[in-house]
């Protein structure tokens, strides 16, 4: 549905996004990760036509995006960066200017416009000034214009910025609901976003492409992956050197309110430190079990000098 290969922009001396390949199929949600400025939303430009790139290609449903522009639109909805709106119109006259430009007339034009008003929750500002809407609001009335025309892909960057808890969580909702029948790329900075509705994750740094997989995939890749904390209110004497000496531990580590035991690579502990505990009777409030943390793995491949290309070898590693 998405096919982006060795997609690359310049900005004069400026590389921008260099040598971006991926694809995404129908179903897929994905989630585009970086720091600013890693290239998340000149890629996304590029991939809905709005920039040309420097070289490389992209497709949307079969269709390139510089040689069938028009096809390519017709079956992709765009939320750009910071929703930028006709501000004098209300969300009614907006919709409607975007519906007859999307080729919808009369009865078909209202029921498009309902529909997506509906998935918006736009009721209540429908007929307001978009000049006077917060930038949630703002945000929601961008999030209708992509819905409008039932597209088969959906390109959000940013799709919950400014939205209170209740409102992300709406916008949410309409994603997981989408999902099965589109494919859909995000961009955003909030981590537990991934968690909640993507399927799948890119991690992009200085315009390359560093990781690519599901959340698990890239939760694995944490070092407190499959670490076990033990919640204690008194460490026994020596703790951490009979907890180190046991079978798959690579270290331990003081943490507020007890210890985190971390395994060496690819090993599963939580069954040997839980019976270890248990044979001690240590005081022991809980015992918490880590799958790992995407922020861990964000920040780490993220660092400059400790970036490197997402390989079909580093995908296995963090498989296994």
């Amino acid at each position: 549905m998405i096919e982006v290969q060795s997609l690359t922009k310049d900005f004069g001396p400026i590389r921008a996004v260099d040598h971006v390949t991926f694809t995404v199929s129908k179903g897929e949600v994905l989630g585009f990760l970086g720091p600013n400025g890693a290239g998340k939303s000149t890629t996304m430009k590029m991939i809905t036509g709005f920039l040309a790139p420097t070289s490389g290609a992209a497709k949307v449903c079969g269709h390139d995006v510089e040689s069938d522009p028009i096809a390519a639109k017709r079956r992709l909805g765009y939320l750009p960066e910071g929703a930028p709106l006709y501000v004098d119109m209300t969300p009614a006259a907006f919709l409607r200017f975007v519906a007859g430009i999307r080729g919808f007339k009369g009865a078909e034009q209202k029921r498009r416009i309902d529909r997506a008003v509906q998935m918006a929750q736009l009721e209540t500002v429908y007929n307001q000034p978009i000049d006077t809407l917060s930038k949630g609001f703002k945000r929601r009335v961008g999030l209708a214009q992509a819905l409008l025309h039932d597209p088969e892909v959906l390109v959000l960057d940013e799709p919950t910025d400014g939205l209170d808890p209740n409102q992300k969580h709406d916008v949410r909702e309409i994603i997981r609901e989408m999902a099965p029948e589109k494919t859909i790329i995000i961009s955003t900075h909030i981590l537990e976003e991934v968690d909640a509705i993507c399927t799948r994750a890119i991690i992009i740094a200085a315009g390359k492409v560093v990781a690519d997989g599901t959340p698990k995939d890239l939760e694995a890749r944490s070092r407190t992956h499959q670490a076990v904390t033990l919640k204690m209110r008194a460490v026994p004497a020596a703790a951490q050197q009979m907890l180190v000496a046991l079978p798959g531990v690579e270290a331990i580590e003081t943490v507020p309110g007890g210890l985190r035991v971390l395994p060496k690579p690819g090993e599963v502990i939580y069954s040997t430190v839980e019976g270890f505990v248990r044979d001690k009777a240590w005081p022991v409030d809980d015992i918490i079990f880590a799958r790992g943390h995407l922020e861990d793995v964000f920040r780490e491949i993220t660092r400059p000098g400790e970036r490197r290309p997402a390989t079909a070898a580093a995908a296995e590693g963090a498989r296994a």
